[in-house]
């Protein structure tokens, strides 16, 4: 049994107060890659220079102005880095480096040697603000954590002067979820005002779910309750930086956003300790999906995942929100339908927005394609194997005709499991294009004629093989099909009615080809089916549909 009484409760903020309910998210954060930080140390095996690298460059060329490239005073690898990064000139002038370090001296001395030849640069410092850090890993108790805060903010200020870069200051009470929001709000102006931050020079207020502890409203509630009890709000740039502990890191940063926040720190599909950190992408998808401009260069979501898998060596989750392989397809029968309706809806109504059942987004907008949509399982139905048919290989097929074929791949499904669309074409081409034994349909010649009573008719002079030995034979009927249905009952002795014909062209162009679909009854049992014939004629695409459909009723 679960001893569930093991852990307490979370308490929520008593704020009655807050607006962040009534909210909707209208612009962009300010967003802040931390990557080559929280998501590089959180690695099996964390990133080479050259790794960190690559990564960087596509940090950049997806848009982040800011990004978190270390703590350069932790290694000596993490030094060399940002000394790469500055002595090759790979940092645009309108990107803005951020450096970890904690509140103690000597870090902070070799993180400004790090930060040598940088025109600007974000100084993060941070100390642990929790009841419980306090209690049991510190030892301290508010003054004495507050302390710490303001001597690092003091060391910070005292290399800023001696330093050539410009300098911004970034505070992160860490742990702050945990911490009493009062003492949050106490320790976080007295950095405020020890740096002296102003409207002209903000300071970065960072508030990190370091782990995250209870639902996403209770941290929107702090993020408010802070947001409206700092004073000089104007100095401060408010910032987030959740984690993924109860998997709603995502639902937290927006929350967060409808409660005041200017900023988010994440990483690139969540990568970081533990569950992770926020995943930006999935928070700026998010926001394109609403008609957001996400102010990310986002475009392909398939060249991201590959430089990211390479990188950090980890492998993206076939269901993770709009990068995993399996997030734009359906197996269900039903959804391929509405899918399947809703792109041909889309097409004719030739509207401006996109609206497609269970695809919240145009795939192809994020460099997806639409072939992967739908996929054919044992647990698809007739619409999604009539999709794959017109969407892969042009083939409308009649409503009528779904359920038929639909039932051919589903006993190949229950066998096999998933059905490739080459498969699906290639039973299409055995059960209906190919049908042409016993009865192969050779030659015709279509003339016009006069019945007994002198009116005009159709008279189909046909050639065709029985189990290889050539035949012929004439039939006289209002039309093509007509006439080749007459023909056929009295040259085979059987009884058929033509109960439904259509046609559509499968290519454009001079040599363009046309399909054509015959539901064929046999008389004297009942039984029905349709025959399929291709051809750059549309009455010989007739005839072979009719000869398809009877070998398919009677042999």
């Amino acid at each position: 049994m679960l001893n569930y009484q093991r852990y307490k409760r979370v308490p929520v903020v008593d704020f009655p107060e807050r607006t962040w309910p009534d909210q909707e998210i209208q612009k962009a954060p300010i967003w802040c890659s931390v990557d080559l930080r929280d998501g590089n140390q959180a690695l099996v095996e964390p990133m080479v220079v050259e790794e960190k690298v690559e990564m960087f460059n596509l940090l950049v060329k997806l848009g982040f102005k800011e990004i978190e490239v270390g703590f350069p005073a932790a290694s000596q690898i993490e030094f060399d880095f940002l000394r790469t990064l500055i002595e090759r000139k790979l940092i645009p002038d309108d990107v803005e480096v951020q450096v970890l370090v904690q509140c103690r001296e000597h870090l902070i001395k070799r993180t400004f040697e790090a930060i040598k030849g940088l025109k600007s640069a974000i100084v993060h410092i941070y100390n642990s603000t929790s009841t419980l850090q306090r209690d049991v890993v510190f030892h301290k108790d508010r003054e004495e954590i507050k302390d710490i805060a303001i001597v690092g903010t003091k060391l910070v200020q005292r290399y800023a002067a001696e330093s050539d870069v410009k300098v911004r200051l970034e505070y992160s009470p860490e742990s702050f979820t945990g911490t009493e929001l009062d003492f949050a709000l106490d320790i976080c102006t007295a950095v405020q005002e020890t740096w002296g931050a102003t409207k002209e020079n903000p300071i970065i207020i960072n508030l990190p779910s370091t782990v995250e502890m209870t639902t996403p409203n209770v941290y929107a509630d702090q993020i408010e309750w802070m947001n409206t009890h700092f004073k000089n709000r104007e100095s401060i740039i408010l910032s987030v930086h959740p984690h993924n502990d109860r998997g709603e890191g995502v639902a937290a940063t927006e929350l967060a956003l409808l409660a005041g926040a200017d900023r988010v720190e994440g990483t690139l599909f969540g990568n970081g300790e533990r569950t992770g950190n926020v995943d930006v992408l999935n928070i700026a998808y998010n926001m394109f999906s609403q008609g957001i401009d996400p102010k990310l260069n986002i475009e392909d979501v398939k060249e991201i995942a590959e430089v990211y898998e390479r990188c950090t060596k980890m492998e993206i989750p076939p269901r993770h929100p709009y990068a995993g392989k399996l997030v734009f397809t359906a197996f269900s029968g039903s959804h391929q339908d509405a899918i399947n309706k809703g792109m041909h809806a889309l097409q004719e109504r030739n509207s401006q927005y996109w609206e497609v059942p269970y695809l919240p987004i145009d795939p192809a907008d994020i460099g997806r394609k639409y072939e992967p949509v739908v996929r054919i399982n044992s647990q698809s139905g007739k619409g999604g194997v009539a999709f794959v048919m017109d969407t892969f290989y042009g083939f409308r097929l009649p409503k009528g005709m779904h359920k038929e074929f639909a039932d051919v791949i589903q006993k190949i499904a229950e066998k096999q499991g998933e059905v490739a669309p080459e498969q699906i074409m290639e039973e299409f081409r055995k059960n209906y294009l190919d049908r042409k034994e016993p009865l192969h349909f050779r030659k015709c010649r279509i003339t016009d004629t006069e019945t007994g009573d002198g009116e005009f008719a159709t008279l189909a002079h046909v050639i065709y093989t029985d189990h290889g030995v050539e035949k012929k034979f004439d039939g006289v009927g209002n039309g093509p099909i007509d006439a080749v249905q007459r023909g056929m009952e009295e040259a085979l002795g059987i009884q058929i009615k033509v109960l439904d014909y259509s046609e559509h062209a499968l290519t454009a162009g001079s040599g363009a080809q046309a399909a054509s679909y015959i539901h064929l009854m046999d008389q004297a049992s009942g039984r029905v089916t349709y025959g399929v014939g291709v051809s750059s004629n549309i009455t010989r695409a007739s005839i072979r549909g009719i000869f398809s459909a009877v070998n398919r009723l009677f042999y």
